[in-house]
């Protein structure tokens, strides 16, 4: 049975959702689940702009053959070649031994090492100020590559001045019978997990995202497609501007992140007197415990407020092994432009924060406050001295 919408009077929506997955990525938690994003053009000719992953298969092929009323499929348009949006892509062309395939180089590629190399005359290679006519509509590719893979394109109809984005604007979460962000309080009940969709699948690549926006600001927009989440018919400046926000590595709010790990409570004790000192003062607080809450929410926190504390024990001789697993996933996501306080807990020979301070290090623009924290075991009168110190640094600088 089919289940589509339509995005235009010749544009459908013919994707679906998976709420059965627990790990996007093998390593993203998606609780409410994921859509998979397929659109079809019926023109003069008929384009299909990507396919599925292999989980949603049997309804995007429904949907598929609902959506063509009987007619061939012509083209299939592959912006973006992780298997996510491509595992389906060779039951189609089995289906539709006449459809040519419309995709960058690298992404030609890349067929030919997740699926078989195709041949030369069922492809048509574009690169970026190329076009596509189909009758009514006329398509040209930008190359955005790094935005999240090297091979990624998008396209733009002039037609209907529409912007197929590949991975680009997507969010977390099955949207449950919506399609687009204006049938949703977005900013109210989505923004989290677009924030976390941004930072953990695309925070690395900001430069790259910068470019690629320089582009888009050059296009007359009035829709965007992802691949994944909800269409943009409305309110586009505002998503516009959060990924201009995130990938400029800005802050997004001034606030508090306070991510801690503790073993016996003594160091989630000193974390939330820390954050009961900072709400005294009028912050913004949240807190995290990093062994219990996976690595993407508190990224995502990172990226949205101006403030972290760290606070955690030495274990090993080293940082806590979550904690440390936490600060590795925020440096190989880029984290940047941050004031950071210390909190460190060690019973005889404290050495977590000179670690974090190293691990920092590799980040850009992170301003490490001098008022450190050292608590051996437990908390001491003297010990609340520098963490009155700490979040009154933090405070001066709100």
């Amino acid at each position: 049975m089919h289940c589509t919408r339509k995005i235009t009077d010749d544009l459908t929506w013919i994707g679906a959702s998976d709420r059965k997955l627990s790990l996007f990525e093998a390593v993203y938690p998606v609780p409410k689940g994921i859509s998979y994003n397929s659109y079809l053009l019926n023109d003069e000719k008929t384009v299909l702009f990507d396919t599925v992953d292999k989980a949603v298969c049997d309804q995007f092929i429904d949907n598929l053959r609902f959506a063509l009323g009987g007619r061939k499929l012509d083209y299939v348009v592959v912006h973006h070649m992780e298997p996510d949006h491509s595992a389906t892509l060779g039951v189609v062309l089995a289906m539709f031994p006449e459809a040519a395939v419309v995709t960058s180089a690298k992404a030609n590629t890349m067929i030919a090492q997740f699926m078989y190399p195709l041949p030369p005359e069922r492809v048509r290679i574009v690169k970026e100020g190329d076009t596509l006519e189909t009758g009514k509509h006329t398509f040209s590719f930008i190359a955005a590559p790094m935005v999240h893979w090297p091979e990624v394109i998008m396209s733009y109809d002039s037609t209907d001045r529409i912007l197929f984005t590949a991975d680009a604007f997507g969010t977390f979460g099955a949207p449950n019978g919506a399609v687009f962000a204006d049938e949703v309080d977005f900013m109210g009940d989505h923004l989290d997990e677009a924030r976390r969709y941004y930072c953990n699948i695309v925070g690395k690549y900001g430069a790259q995202v910068q470019a690629v926006l320089k582009k888009a600001a050059a296009l007359d927009i009035a829709m965007i497609c992802p691949l994944h989440g909800f269409v943009w018919r409305s309110g586009i400046d505002s998503i516009i501007a959060k990924y201009d926000l995130w990938s400029r590595y800005e802050t997004e709010e001034k606030g508090v992140l306070i991510a801690y790990t503790s073993v016996y409570g003594n160091t989630q004790s000193a974390a939330e007197l820390a954050a009961a000192k900072l709400r005294e003062k009028g912050i913004t607080v949240t807190m995290y415990d990093a062994s219990v809450t996976h690595t993407s929410y508190i990224v995502a926190e990172a990226f949205r407020f101006s403030h972290v504390i760290f606070a955690t024990t030495t274990y090993n001789n080293g940082i806590f092994i979550k904690m440390e697993e936490l600060l590795h996933d925020l440096a190989a996501h880029n984290f940047s432009r941050k004031t950071v306080g210390i909190i460190e807990n060690g019973s005889w020979a404290p050495a977590a924060g000179k670690l974090i301070r190293a691990m920092l290090g590799q980040c850009k623009d992170i301003t490490v406050l001098d008022e450190q924290v050292t608590i051996k075991s437990a908390m001491k009168p003297e010990d609340e001295a520098v963490l009155d110190a700490m979040t009154g640094k933090i405070a001066e600088e709100m």
